[in-house]
């Protein structure tokens, strides 16, 4: 039995947004049936927690314009941290919900490669965007929020790698988030086709103290055979969103994915990082650092879902939690039947703070195939009093100790991140949370 839920938007007015952006048919019919969809589906049920009481639904508007930047010197100081302003090659900035600044090297453009905006993406690059968006990492009826997303569309990037094509220098994208009625409907494709490479880094800043908005992020990465795709990204979205975020890998024969995700938002969140190896051979490795803090709730799933033979999935997860937050870590290594001589390894560490603190390492192991490796490690605890006492006996104060034990608790994520720039963001977030 399904419950109908009243929407923010009707499949009408979906339409009208869609024909004002020009969209082409195909993509105005598809948000149509989503927002048919997504008020029958239901919700997604994560693991452990009850988001029945979270709105996912409501927002004050659907779009916000702003005014695009004539130059990089109109960004704020916080922004401008993140970038090269020098050196950066391939950048893209939306703030809010407009395009508002994009450089693409005259290098990319002759060999090919597709970098811009999801909106232009649709209406240039229809043919390819068709083939490939919530197709195969992600589909619209999988629940009420994926349906949501695709009917609401607002924002995002479409990113195409030719075949044989190798990016020595990353693809940089920044997220601003500077209006607290901004609903971020963002989706980002990113398509690296055979024998390609490509590292992509992404930054979502919050230049509000406070949001009323939705975030529902989806962003899938499709590596062909033989691909190789790192993906980077830190997210620090304010306090007032209620967050879904799902990223989702499809690899084929011989492909590798690379996710660093510093996650880093104050708002309530759920978060899915799954991967399919679908090809044999393939290989995914998920690191991802969390830091939790007020009274926040998140629930993080990292999956890694093997196909493929010899097909390899890896997942490292380290979470700090303070004050009052309560999140759950979830890592799910599942190999399915036909997978044979695949490993799948996972390991979760949390810290807390805090008497207040929560963290919960939940890992999961499911096999069906004989022939095969896998294993995890999972630890919950407090900062080691021995080490701190090394430290303490050292001249270091027992503040300055406990940062330098939680950097280096989160080093292995963070040194992972591919643009020292946003590397030293990711840092200094991590400074201003645990502080």
């Amino acid at each position: 039995m399904t419950v109908e839920t009243k929407l923010a938007l009707s499949a009408e007015e979906v339409r009208s947004f869609s024909k004002n952006n020009n969209e082409p048919s195909w993509f105005t019919d598809l948000r149509a049936t989503a927002i048919e969809k997504a008020a029958e589906l239901p919700m997604p049920k994560p693991d452990k927690t009850n988001i029945t009481n979270w709105n996912f639904l409501d927002f004050p508007v659907h779009t916000v314009e702003s005014a695009p930047f004539a130059s990089l010197d109109e960004l704020s100081e916080e922004v401008k941290t993140i970038i090269d302003i020098e050196g950066q090659e391939n950048l893209y900035i939306q703030r809010n919900n407009t395009p508002s600044f994009l450089k693409v090297s005259e290098e990319l453009k002759s060999q090919g490669v597709i970098f811009t905006d999801i909106q232009t993406a649709i209406r240039e690059h229809s043919d390819l965007v068709k083939k490939y968006f919530m197709t195969e990492a992600v589909k619209v009826d999988e629940h009420k929020l994926t349906a949501y997303h695709a009917a609401l569309v607002n924002g995002g990037v479409f990113v195409y790698v030719p075949k044989n094509v190798v990016l020595e220098k990353p693809l940089q994208v920044v997220f601003i988030n500077d209006n607290e009625e901004a609903s971020l409907f963002n989706h980002v494709l990113v398509v690296a086709d055979s024998n390609s490479a490509v590292t992509y880094v992404e930054t979502y800043v919050s230049t509000v103290g406070e949001s009323r908005g939705q975030a529902n992020i989806i962003e899938e990465v499709l590596a062909l055979d033989n691909a190789q795709v790192t993906f980077g990204t830190v997210d620090v979205l304010a306090k007032g969103f209620t967050t879904y975020v799902n990223r989702r890998g499809y690899l084929a024969r011989d492909a590798k994915l690379d996710w660093a995700l510093g996650l880093m938002n104050d708002s309530d969140t759920i978060s899915e990082n799954i991967t399919h190896l679908v090809g044999d051979g393939s290989t995914a490795n998920a690191k991802t650092v969390v830091v939790g803090r007020g009274e926040q709730k998140q629930n993080f799933t990292t999956e890694v879902r093997h196909w493929g033979k010899n097909s390899e999935g890896f997942i490292l997860t380290h979470g700090v939690m303070k004050e009052a937050a309560q999140t759950i870590f979830n890592g799910i290594g599942k190999i399915e039947h036909g997978a044979s001589k695949s490993n799948a390894e996972q390991e979760s560490r949390v810290l807390m703070l805090s008497e207040k603190a929560r963290g919960d390492a939940n890992p999961i192991l499911l096999i069906d195939e004989d022939d095969v490796m896998a294993g995890h490690a999972a630890s919950v605890g407090r900062v080691d009093p021995i080490q701190l006492y090394y430290l303490m006996s050292r001249g270091i104060s027992k503040t300055e100790a406990e940062r330098l034990i939680i950097h280096g608790f989160l080093a292995p994520v963070v040194s992972s991140l591919p643009i020292e720039s946003v590397k030293d963001q990711l840092t200094k977030v991590i400074e201003g949370k645990v502080r």
